[in-house]
């Protein structure tokens, strides 16, 4: 789904609790990995991988100037011979510490090797976010969850196209102290082209 479709989604979707709640959801997301600097994982369940939401999140890190959402796909059936980027296990999620994002996308409810993982990553400090059907254990597990009914007008595909597209935006809040290239070019445009003031 590119950008105009997003846009014409979030048209149709005014005034609904979606976009209040996919943008609460992208906001915790962006700003738990901006202040660490990034350490984001992206894992889904062994039937489902959230290949689609990694390449949006790639995408959005680019055009917002934010690299941090740029996550690690966490991968069931990762081998050693795929290419370092597709190569990361589950195992990774057992070394998830503080100050790293664990993003959970699960349109069914999780096997109990994946909640261990995740339970493990909480425990030693990762922030967990949860992204799925309304799974009580996950839900429980989460710092921050969006559920997705089954029975709900949207898919959990729609939703991850929406929260993509929330986290990079950049009219979210940006890191205390830092200010981007592009915001400070903008204020030198600013400058530049404002009028000179009044001679009296």
């Amino acid at each position: 789904m590119d950008a105009v479709r997003v846009a014409l989604l979030r048209e149709v979707l005014a005034g609904t609790e979606w976009m209040g709640a996919t943008r609460r959801f992208a906001g915790t997301l962006r700003t738990s990995v901006v202040s660490y600097g990034g350490g984001l994982l992206l894992v889904g369940t062994e039937e489902y991988e959230p290949w689609h939401l990694a390449a949006h999140l790639v995408d959005e890190a680019a055009w917002s100037g934010t690299p941090e959402l740029s996550p690690t796909l966490v991968r069931h059936g990762a081998r050693a011979s795929d290419p370092a980027h597709l190569a990361v296990g589950p195992g990774r999620l057992s070394a998830a510490r503080r100050g790293e994002t664990l993003l959970v996308v699960s349109p069914a409810a999780p096997g109990p090797g994946l909640l261990e993982r995740v339970h493990d990553a909480r425990r030693a400090g990762a922030t967990v976010l949860a992204l799925d059907a309304g799974d009580r254990d996950l839900t429980a597990m989460a710092h921050e969850s969006l559920a997705v009914p089954r029975d709900t007008d949207l898919d959990l595909d729609t939703v991850q196209h929406l929260v993509s597209a929330a986290a990079g935006e950049n009219a979210l809040p940006a890191p205390r102290g830092r200010h981007r290239f592009r915001d400070r070019l903008s204020r030198l445009a600013d400058l530049l082209t404002s009028p000179p003031p009044p001679r009296w």
